[in-house]
C-alpha cells in the first residue's frame, strides 16, 4: 500500500513532529509504536467521555477503537484521549447535582488543552451523558478544526408490568412510594429493571435532545444519532466518523464553517419539534458564542414557538429513542421538517454536502405513528416555549409537551434550596395551587444551576402533577414533565426578582402567551430590593467557588468566558 505524503506545513502538528528540532518530540511517538509514516500523518484527536459512573458512557471506548480504525483507514493518525463526565442520573437530588453545568465547561476546556497541547489537526468526540454532548460540541467550535462528533447511542427501554419504562419511571415511583401507592417490593422491581443496557437516558430527554441537534447542525453523520448503544451500528458509524474526518481535513472544513447562524435555527427547531430539553435552551445559545455568534434564549424559544411537535417522544409523549430508530431515525424528522419547508436546506454538513442533499432519498415512513409530518402536528406550537415578565425579565423556559393546561396560577410557596423543597413535597406539606420557588440554584447561586428531576418527579408520583406548578432559576431535567419552569432571570443570588417573592404572593403563568409574572406593583417590588441581602453559600474554594466568580446569566448560555466573539487568535490557524 502506498502511504500518502501529506503536506502538513499548514496543520498544527508541524509543532510537534516535523524538522530536526522536533526530534525529541518524535522520539515520544516511537516510544508508542509509531511509524515514520504515521508520526508524518495528520494526529487526529479521538475525545471520549468514557467512564465507569453511569451506563451513558460505558460504550464510548469501545466505539472509540472503531473511530481509529476509520481514521487509520482514510490515512490519519488517531490520538485517543478522555474527559470527565458528571451523570445527572447519579448526580441528582443531591449536592452533586451542582458539579452537573460546570462539567460542561471542564469537558470544553479540557478538550481543547488536550488538542492545543499536542498540537492535533482534527477531532472526533464521541459523548454519551447530558453536559458531555454539549461540551464536546463547544471544544470543537472553539479549536475550529476539521471535527465530527458522534453520540454514544441511548439506552434500551426497560419492561416492568408488561409496559416500556426508563429511570425516569423511577424517579416517578420514588414519589408514588412516598404516597403509599406502590410497594417496597415493585419500587424494587422496578428499579431492578428499569436500566437494562449500556446508553443514555431513553427518551427525549437532554442527551437525546442534544443529539438531534447535533445531526440538525450538521457536526454529526445522518443517522450517526439514532442507534442505541449495544447496537453494532455504532460501530459503523464509528468508522465512518473517523473516515469522515479525514475528509474535512481533505477539503479544510471547518466547524465554523458548519455551525452557522442558520444551522443554530435548525437546531432550535428540531428541538421544538421533538419535544426536546429545556436545556437546549442553554447549550444552544453557548455553543453559538464558540463560533462568535449571538444566539440567545430569547432566539431558541422564538424558534420553537412557531415550530410545530411532530415527534411523540417521553416524556410528554409514547415513545423512546429506540422508537425513533425503528422508523428510521433522525432523518425521517429532518426529512419530515425539510418538506415542511421549516429548517435552512442549504446548510453545510460534515459530509461536504448540504442538509438538504443528505435527506434528499430518505422516505418519509407513513406506516407510524412515532413522527407526524408537519401537516399533521401532535401540537402547533413547539414542546419547548419562553416565558418573561416581571418575575423574569431575562426570560424563562418551560416544556409544554403533552400538557394540557397553559396556564397557571397560585401561591407562592418559598425554599431557598432544592432539599428543603423535596423535603416539603416528600411530606405533603404543600396544596393543589401552591406555586412552588425553588431559588438560589441558579448558576451563580448553586453554584452550579442544579436540575431538579428528584422534586418534580415526586410532585407527579404523588398525582399533585396539574395541581401546582414549580419554578426555578435552576434547571431542570429533560426528563421532566408538568408545569415546571426553569432557567429564570435574573436568578436570585444577583437579586433577580424571584429573589423577592414570599410566601403567599400572586404568581400568574400563561405559556400561551408567554408570560410569567407575580401580582406586585413595581413600587412594591423595588422596596423588597432595597431590604434584600445577598445570601452567602458555603462554597468559597475549588472548582466550584471557581465556576461562580466567572459563569454569566443563563439566557446567554451560562458561559465562564467571552467566546469567539472575543478571539484575536484561534487554535487552528497556529
Amino acid at each position: 500500500m502506498t502511504t500518502k505524503r501529506w503536506d502538513k506545513s499548514r496543520l498544527p502538528s508541524r509543532h510537534t513532529t516535523e524538522g530536526a528540532d522536533r526530534a525529541p518530540h518524535r522520539s515520544y511517538y516511537y516510544a508508542m509504536g509509531l511509524t515514520e509514516d504515521e508520526i508524518h500523518q495528520p494526529f487526529v484527536g479521538v475525545a471520549t467521555c468514557w467512564n465507569e459512573a453511569a451506563p451513558c458512557n460505558i460504550a464510548l471506548g469501545r466505539q472509540a477503537q472503531s473511530v481509529k480504525k476509520g481514521v487509520a483507514e482514510a490515512g490519519g493518525t488517531p490520538r485517543e484521549f478522555t474527559t470527565i463526565t458528571v451523570t445527572d442520573g447519579i448526580a441528582m437530588g443531591h449536592q452533586g447535582m451542582k458539579s452537573s453545568l460546570v462539567s460542561r465547561e471542564v469537558i470544553a476546556d479540557s478538550v481543547e488543552l488536550t488538542v492545543r497541547g499536542h498540537c492535533y489537526d482534527a477531532l472526533v468526540g464521541l459523548a454519551g451523558c447530558d453536559k458531555s454532548l454539549p461540551g464536546m460540541m463547544m471544544a470543537m467550535l472553539r479549536l475550529n478544526i476539521p471535527s465530527v462528533f458522534m453520540y454514544g447511542g441511548s439506552i434500551l427501554p426497560g419492561r416492568f408490568k408488561g409496559r416500556d419504562v426508563t429511570v425516569v419511571d423511577v424517579f416517578e415511583a420514588v414519589g408514588q412510594h412516598a404516597a403509599g401507592r406502590m410497594s417496597d417490593a415493585d419500587l424494587h422491581e422496578l428499579e431492578c429493571v428499569a436500566c437494562p443496557s449500556a446508553g443514555a437516558c431513553g427518551g427525549q430527554f437532554t442527551a437525546n435532545t442534544m443529539a438531534t441537534v447535533s445531526e440538525a447542525m450538521g457536526l454529526a453523520l445522518p443517522g450517526s444519532a439514532g442507534a442505541p448503544a449495544p447496537y453494532e451500528d455504532r460501530d459503523r458509524f464509528a468508522v465512518e466518523s473517523g473516515r469522515a474526518v479525514m475528509a474535512l481535513v481533505e477539503q479544510r472544513i471547518r466547524p465554523r464553517d458548519i455551525v452557522t447562524l442558520k444551522a443554530l435555527e435548525n437546531a432550535a427547531v428540531v428541538v421544538g419539534a421533538t419535544g426536546g430539553s429545556t436545556n437546549a435552551g442553554l447549550h444552544l445559545p453557548a455553543i453559538a458564542a464558540e463560533a462568535g455568534i449571538r444566539f440567545t434564549l430569547d432566539d431558541v424559544v422564538a424558534i420553537m414557538r412557531r415550530t410545530p411537535y411532530i415527534a411523540d417522544l417521553k416524556p410528554g409523549g409514547k415513545y423512546v429513542a429506540l422508537d425513533v430508530y425503528r422508523v428510521g431515525g433522525m432523518p425521517v424528522i429532518i426529512k419530515a421538517l425539510l418538506d415542511g419547508g421549516l429548517l435552512h436546506g442549504d446548510c453545510l454538513t460534515v459530509t461536504g454536502r448540504t442538509l438538504a442533499e443528505n435527506h434528499a432519498h430518505v422516505v418519509f415512513p407513513t406506516d407510524q405513528d412515532v413522527i407526524h409530518p408537519v401537516s399533521r402536528p401532535l401540537s402547533p406550537t413547539g414542546g419547548v416555549v419562553g416565558l418573561k415578565g416581571n418575575l423574569a425579565p431575562e426570560g424563562a423556559i418551560v416544556k409544554v409537551a403533552g400538557m394540557h393546561t397553559l396556564r397557571f396560577e397560585g401561591t407562592a410557596l418559598c425554599f431557598d434550596c432544592e432539599e428543603d423543597a423535596f423535603a416539603a413535597v416528600q411530606a405533603r406539606a404543600y396544596k393543589p395551587g401552591d406555586v412552588i420557588v425553588v431559588r438560589y440554584e441558579g448558576p451563580k447561586g448553586g453554584p452550579g444551576m442544579r436540575e431538579m428531576l428528584s422534586t418534580t418527579s415526586a410532585i407527579y408520583g404523588q398525582g399533585m402533577g396539574d395541581q401546582v406548578a414549580l419554578i426555578t432559576d435552576g434547571r431542570f431535567s429533560g426528563a421532566t414533565r408538568g408545569f415546571c419552569i426553569g432557567h429564570v432571570g435574573p436568578e436570585a443570588a444577583v437579586g433577580g426578582p424571584i429573589a423577592l417573592l414570599r410566601n403567599g404572593d400572586r404568581i400568574i403563568i400563561d405559556a400561551e402567551a408567554g408570560t410569567i409574572d407575580v401580582a406586585l406593583s413595581a413600587e412594591e417590588l423595588t422596596a423588597r430590593r432595597a431590604a434584600w441581602q445577598p445570601r452567602k453559600t458555603d462554597y468559597n474554594s475549588g472548582a466550584l467557588w471557581k465556576y461562580a466568580q466567572t459563569v454569566g446569566p443563563a439566557c446567554f448560555g451560562a458561559l465562564t468566558q467571552p467566546g469567539a466573539a472575543a478571539e484575536t487568535h484561534c487554535y487552528a490557524d497556529i
